[in-house]
């Protein structure tokens, strides 16, 4: 999948500082990023470059201290609460290292929940989700609660999960961490797929070496600051070196 020109996430002069007792911590300082429909991208950097603080801004999780987070054009930090959740349940997916499924929930349920919270007809949600669970590689498996499932099929289930809605993009945290190697793999191999066939938009933070093998864009971090920018293209590399 190719990515488009235009961006549908921007950051724009992101800086998040979070107050540790007398000490201001400067987790992100002044970071520019776009990322575009079709990026298979992974932020990676040392622990505490900031990736995680980049996902939560990109996901609105976290309002930055200064800077905008423009998602299709809207700024992030003008949104109500309201607004600001029914932006996150439509708009972005999350595909998290301990998979966050309902214990309680089937696969099939799971990967269902956010469509019903949108009012999505059942007979909609049902073609959706059982297309979805093919998709991933868990047809057969709907019934099945997560403490029924391995490790890579809970996080299959999650993927699903965050497709269901149709999202902008899908934010990956560490989504390998808790996983083998050949897991990890058939993931990762499973996740490109639907980036090609559907044209799926992945944002990854990681410190898997895998993960920035398989990413066609790889953006490092340093000390709270976009370092490099790495862009994959037919097996040649065009590298955008941030000055800091």
């Amino acid at each position: 999948m190719t990515a488009s020109t235009t961006p549908i996430l921007s950051m724009k002069g992101v800086t998040r500082v979070y107050r540790q007792g007398k000490v201001d911590v400067h987790a992100l300082r002044g970071v520019d990023l776009d990322i575009h429909k079709g990026d298979f991208a992974a932020i990676w950097g040392p622990s505490g470059s900031g990736k995680s603080t980049v996902l939560n801004q990109m996901g609105a999780l976290d309002q930055p201290t200064a800077g905008t987070v423009l998602l299709e054009g809207t700024d992030l930090g003008s949104l109500s609460r309201k607004a600001l959740s029914a932006m996150r349940r439509d708009r972005i997916g999350f595909v998290f290292q301990s998979y966050n499924l309902i214990p309680v929930l089937t696969a099939y349920e799971n990967a269902e929940s956010i469509m019903a919270l949108q009012g999505v007809p059942v007979a909609e949600r049902r073609d959706r989700v059982m297309g979805l669970l093919e998709d991933v590689g868990l047809e057969g498996l709907e019934d099945r609660r997560p403490h029924e499932l391995s490790g890579g099929q809970q996080q299959r289930v999650a993927i699903a999960r965050a497709l269901a809605s149709n999202p902008a993009v899908i934010l990956a945290d560490e989504p390998t961490a808790n996983l083998d190697s050949v897991t990890s793999e058939k993931l990762l191999d499973m996740m490109a797929r639907l980036n090609n066939e559907r044209g799926a938009t992945f944002v990854f933070s990681t410190h898997d070496p895998r993960v920035m093998k398989y990413a066609r864009r790889v953006i490092g971090l340093v000390d709270g600051r976009v370092d490099s920018d790495v862009q994959k293209e037919q097996g040649v590399e065009h590298k955008h070196q941030s000055r800091v």
